[in-house]
C-alpha cells in the first residue's frame, strides 16, 4: 500500500520550495526554474513529487522577494540587461534573434544571464559572425537536454552583462513548441521606453 502526501502538509511544502527556489534564483543566479525547485527540494529533503511546485508560484514568490529585498537593484539590472539586450540584438539582427528568460519578464536576478535564442540558417555562421567581430566566446552544454534543444549554446560578456545565445536550427524559429516568452528587438526596445518613462 502506497502512503500519500498530506494534502496540508505537501501545500506547506510547495510553499517552502517555492521560497526556498525564489531566493536561489535571485540571490544564486539560477535562471532554470526546474534546476531551482528541484535543488531546493533536495535541501529541504523534500522526495513527494506532489509537494513541487508549478513555474507560477516560484515566479510569483521570486517577485515578492526581489520586491523585498532587491527593490532598486533588480530594477536597475533588469534595465541594464535589457541595454544590453538590445546593443546585442541588433548587432545579431541577421540571425533571427528573440529575448526570453528574466530579462524579459522582469524576474532576472543579480547573476543572471541575458538569454537570446537565435534562428540562423547554421550555427557556423553565427560563430563565424563572432569571431569576425573579434567578439571571444564560449561554448557551453545545454541545460539538460529536452525535445527541441538548442543546437549551440554561446556564451560572452557584453559590457559586464553576460550573455548566453541558443542557437536553433532556422525552421524551428516558427515552431512554438518549446513554450516560454519570446521578444524580437522591437517589443524590447518598447519595454525599455515604457521603463524609462515610468522612472521620470
Amino acid at each position: 500500500m502506497t502512503s500519500r502526501a498530506n494534502p496540508v502538509r505537501a501545500g506547506t511544502l510547495r510553499r517552502e520550495i517555492a521560497a526556498l527556489a525564489a531566493r536561489m534564483m535571485a540571490e544564486d543566479g539560477i535562471g532554470d526554474f526546474g534546476f531551482a525547485k528541484r535543488k531546493a527540494a533536495k535541501q529541504l529533503g523534500v522526495t513527494v513529487s506532489e509537494a513541487l511546485p508549478n513555474n507560477a508560484e516560484i515566479e510569483a514568490e521570486l517577485r515578492a522577494y526581489q520586491a523585498l529585498y532587491q527593490d532598486d537593484e533588480q530594477v536597475e539590472r533588469v534595465r541594464e540587461m535589457r541595454l544590453a539586450a538590445v546593443e546585442v540584438m541588433r548587432l545579431l539582427d541577421e540571425f533571427r534573434p528573440y529575448l526570453t528568460g528574466g530579462a524579459l519578464d522582469g524576474t532576472a536576478g543579480r547573476y543572471a544571464e541575458v538569454d537570446i535564442e537565435l534562428y540562423p540558417e547554421s550555427a557556423k555562421e553565427v560563430e563565424i559572425f563572432l569571431l569576425n567581430q573579434n567578439l571571444p566566446y564560449e561554448h557551453r552544454e545545454p541545460r539538460r537536454p529536452v525535445p527541441h534543444a538548442a543546437e549551440a549554446v554561446l556564451s560572452f560578456d557584453w559590457d559586464d552583462v553576460p550573455i548566453r545565445l541558443s542557437i536553433y536550427e532556422g525552421r524551428s524559429e516558427r515552431n512554438g513548441k518549446r513554450g516560454g516568452d519570446r521578444a524580437r528587438l522591437a517589443a524590447v526596445e518598447a519595454l525599455l521606453e515604457q521603463s524609462e518613462n515610468l522612472a521620470e
